[in-house]
């Protein structure tokens, strides 16, 4: 089938990597288009696809109960290079799945190199594609190029949405003062290639905490100026914008206790910081929830002032950089093109998704929806009872007003789902949890429907 024309995918991030694979899955060529590193960007460090500039951390694994990990496991169904990657360099992180960030990106650069159907062109696309491509991905993420950003902008119309995106700072794990830190996962639960001792925690009594909010409030940051106004993602909030909320926030936040117990007290803390597992040697950490706008050195003293971390050295700060999306529910049709120009689909971030994971889904979406079109077939969504489905619906005409100047991007979540046909039973927290199962239960039986017979074959 090689005489099929290629489709192009612009942008070799997780939603371009995954469309990729998922159109060569179907031996349909592709031509894949990465600027790094002849062009870099604020928040990548490497030039490898499929980069992680933020956590490691694919969230919950959890089928039955969360929502992300029922995404988890209907990507692996739709055979996802992401999930296959991601799972092969798994490090301990609770009940989340997080991986060895370098491992991951490596394997998932070796599997698009080593594909014949799959060239990589290195270069930066600094306008629309020509319509001599014929089918086009745009899968640019929240970093797009300013020059392409422009170009989009100018055939869409609509004036540029953004928010902010905040990075949180990873230590050396040797650096850590376990005098005082200790390692244990919340309520003890044991994941993916955990025992229910994952991650490291450093407690904080009153008084500690108090002096860290101020010190937190006082610290200098950086500032934006025309950007100031643009709205932070709200899963993804700077620790010092959760501050300026209230003492209380982070306390309630990333910082809550529940669940852990300090071994040199036997008591539960007032509040803890936890650092999970960034690379599979299990020197570094991340600390989890520490987004932060920060400048460097106000970075580095505030965080010292955490019991545990006095001594703590970085192998990177945080920082902040500016994500950009489209008006996806207005400017998109059901299969994630471009109205104005149906040879044109974007995929990933730029549509109005956030996270890992989520970026990836719509990615693979993007990628079968292309890869069928290439051959002459219809493509064909997913139902919205299954995650996948949700997230398209979400991006693609789920919002009330159709997007109309309040469409924002969103985590998979069982809000986005259909409601069952029949109560789930149970009272209280209980019924919120049947309630779960029932709708993960219902979109995996659904996702088979969907699925393509050549894969329940080879699943089979």
């Amino acid at each position: 089938m090689t005489h099929v024309k290629p489709i192009h995918i612009i942008g070799g991030g997780l939603a371009g990597s995954e469309a990729a694979w998922q159109i060569s899955r179907a031996g349909v060529p592709v031509v894949l288009h990465e600027m790094r590193p002849l062009r870099k960007t604020d928040a990548h460090q490497t030039d490898g696809l499929a980069e992680l500039v933020c956590s490691n951390s694919f969230r919950s694994d959890d089928w039955e109960f969360n929502a992300v990990g029922l995404i988890h496991a209907e990507m692996r169904r739709a055979g996802s290079l992401i999930m296959a990657c991601a799972d092969a360099h798994k490090v301990p992180a609770g009940s989340a799945l997080a991986v060895d960030r370098d491992g991951f990106s490596e394997a998932v650069t070796h599997a698009l190199s080593q594909e014949p159907l799959i060239t990589i062109v290195r270069e930066e696309v600094t306008d629309l594609p020509p319509e001599s491509w014929g089918s086009t991905i745009i899968a640019t993420g929240p970093l797009t190029s300013d020059l392409l950003a422009q170009a989009v902008q100018s055939v869409t119309g609509e004036d540029e949405l953004a928010f902010f995106d905040a990075i949180a700072p990873i230590v050396h794990r040797e650096s850590i003062n376990f005098e005082i830190a200790w390692f244990q996962s919340r309520w003890d639960k044991v994941g993916p290639e955990g025992d229910g001792a994952d991650y490291i925690n450093c407690p904080m009594n009153k008084e500690e905490y108090e002096a860290f909010i101020d010190a937190l409030l006082a610290g200098e940051k950086t500032s934006f100026k025309e950007w100031e106004s643009t709205p932070y993602f709200e899963g993804c909030l700077p620790i010092e914008v959760m501050a300026e909320r209230g003492r209380e926030t982070l306390r309630f936040g990333p910082m809550k206790p529940v669940g852990l117990v300090d071994p040199r007290t036997g008591k539960r803390p007032w509040a803890v910081v936890q650092l999970r597992q960034d690379n599979a040697l299990g020197t570094l950490f991340n600390m989890v929830g520490f987004q932060t706008k920060l400048k460097h050195g106000a970075q580095t003293d505030v965080i010292r002032l955490i019991p545990g971390l006095e001594q703590a050295q970085f192998a990177r700060l945080g920082g902040i950089h500016r994500n950009t999306f489209l008006n996806s529910p207005k400017l998109l049709d059901g299969s994630l093109r471009l109205k104005s120009r149906p040879d044109i689909r974007f995929a990933g971030q730029i549509t109005g998704c956030e996270g890992y994971v989520e970026s990836a889904a719509i990615g693979l979406l993007a990628g079968r929806f292309a890869r069928a079109e290439r051959l002459g077939r219809t493509p064909n969504l997913p139902p919205i009872t299954t995650a996948l489905g949700a997230l398209l619906n979400h991006v693609t005409g789920g919002h009330v007003d159709g997007g109309k100047g309040s469409f924002q991007p969103m985590n998979v979540n069982f809000g986005l789902f259909p409601e069952l046909s029949e109560d789930a039973g149970g009272k209280g927290k209980e019924r919120g949890r049947l309630r779960k199962k029932a709708l993960a239960v219902r979109a995996l039986s659904d996702l088979e429907t969907w699925l393509e017979p050549e894969e329940k074959e080879q699943a089979a």
